[in-house]
């Protein structure tokens, strides 16, 4: 496992990569870290620098990746998790479509779903089919009550990955 991540948009339009950690696997799925500094590169060829650490969680079923923040003066946002297609590993790297959608927790506690608007638009630019647009509508808000709830692997099992990270 190499910790490349690959995100497209509809269609194979780069969309953003990075090289993470791998951290290992268990139930919940496939764990990689992020340390800040870490390069990031949009699909356009700029880059920037992550400002926290961070674990991702590519999940064992489900279709969207999720990112758990350390605490950071630099962010707000403690758990951001994109809706994708249904993540895949290819010799060691992780590929998954980003569908727009997003949910978030805050580290106030407080749950928002983002790019509703950019979700609509794409959906008519893109041609996402029918069964795309149930499926990522169905999975954040699935996400959005579990995230409200504060529900595994999002609490405890993502705090001692970003713990391990951290040291």
């Amino acid at each position: 496992m190499t910790g490349e991540v690959r995100f497209t948009k509809w269609g194979g339009l780069r969309h953003w990569e990075c090289d993470l950690e791998p951290l290992g696997e268990d139930d919940h799925g496939l764990w990689l870290a992020g340390r800040a500094g870490t390069s990031m590169r949009r699909g356009d060829g700029e880059t920037f620098p992550q400002l926290h650490d961070f674990v991702m969680l590519v999940p064992e079923s489900g279709c969207w990746i999720a990112s758990i923040n350390a605490p950071s003066a630099a962010s707000s946002i403690a758990v951001y998790i994109d809706i994708t297609d249904r993540p895949r590993v290819v010799d060691g790297v992780v590929h998954a479509v980003d569908l727009d959608l997003d949910v978030i927790r805050q580290w106030d506690g407080s749950v928002a779903v983002l790019d509703e608007d950019e979700f609509a638009e794409h959906q008519i630019r893109y041609g996402y089919p029918p069964e795309v647009i149930a499926s990522a509508r169905a999975t954040c808000d699935d996400l959005y009550t579990r995230l409200s709830a504060a529900v595994q692997p999002f609490e405890t099992a993502a705090r001692r990955r970003l713990d391990t990270l951290l040291g």
